[in-house]
């Protein structure tokens, strides 16, 4: 992207991610000669190449699991303009009116606001295990404990995106239902509820990494959950567990799914461009 003519738009925390979804047009396809349709091909090849060269920036690219796509981009970088620019090439990649986009979700990395504060570990340090506020082995382990979350925190704001076989995205927001508005909970109750959710998250350490981003006022659901897998059963399975979970079964609204696979670009072209 040209520097020099508009400001970036970063902000204070985190980055941008933006999901897109595409169907190839196999009928405009079809009308592109073989060595446009090999110009096309190594147009969008060089262009990943571009994008993913760009500092803080990554892209995935997904061959998508049934008709609702054909192929799916994931994009994070910190500038709205870069993303902005990135996704207007991407549409037009292979060559006018040859990718439509059919669902696109604009969201931003975020740290939890439930997470363990420092006096509440502290508490679990007495109670639970008996040491004492002071002593060295107390001391010792809040250091830990500050260490780990401060990685946690940067994890969450400045994620790298795993290149895991399958793929998964949908969007989700909470109720405001009479008798099931997530808004009307108290804190201390939104955060009890979200510990116990964390709880079956944590039972697929390893088998499932989870992104959350947030897009509160920036689209349609309040936040997206990215979901990367070896496995397609894990992501079945977490989806299952989590929506008999308290948190789900009275708040969540689920949008639709959309599964991927990450396969090389050389398959990807066999597959989605016939």
């Amino acid at each position: 992207m040209s520097s020099s003519s508009v400001t970036p738009l970063v902000p204070e925390k985190g980055w941008h991610v933006l999901h897109l979804f595409y169907r190839v047009e196999h009928g405009q396809w079809a009308m592109l000669n073989s060595d446009e349709r090999i110009a096309a091909k190594t147009h969008l090849t060089e262009l990943i190449q571009e994008i993913r060269a760009v500092e803080h920036t990554q892209l995935l690219v997904f061959s998508v699991v049934s008709p609702k796509a054909d192929i799916a981009f994931m994009l994070l970088t910190p500038d709205l303009h870069q993303a902005n620019a990135f996704e207007k090439r991407l549409s037009l990649s292979l060559g006018p009116d040859v990718l439509t986009p059919v669902y696109s979700f604009l969201s931003l990395t975020e740290e939890s606001e439930y997470v363990t504060s420092p006096e509440e570990y502290a508490l679990t340090l007495e109670k639970e295990q008996d040491l004492r506020a002071g002593s060295d082995e107390f001391e010792k382990s809040m250091e830990e404990f500050k260490v780990r979350m401060a990685k946690y925190g940067k994890d969450k704001l400045y994620p790298t995106l795993p290149n895991w076989e399958v793929f998964c995205f949908y969007p989700m927001s909470k109720r405001r239902n009479p008798e099931q508005n997530w808004y009307e909970l108290s804190f201390a109750e939104r955060k009890a509820l979200m510990a116990g959710h964390g709880r079956v998250g944590r039972q697929y350490h390893g088998k499932i990494l989870q992104l959350i981003t947030g897009s509160t006022g920036l689209d349609d659901a309040e936040w997206g959950v990215t979901l990367f897998a070896h496995d397609t059963y894990y992501i079945k399975d977490i989806v299952y567990k989590m929506r008999f979970d308290a948190v789900s079964v009275k708040y969540a609204e689920f949008g639709d799914f959309y599964i991927g696979l990450s396969v090389p670009l050389d398959e990807l072209f066999r597959r989605v461009l016939l």
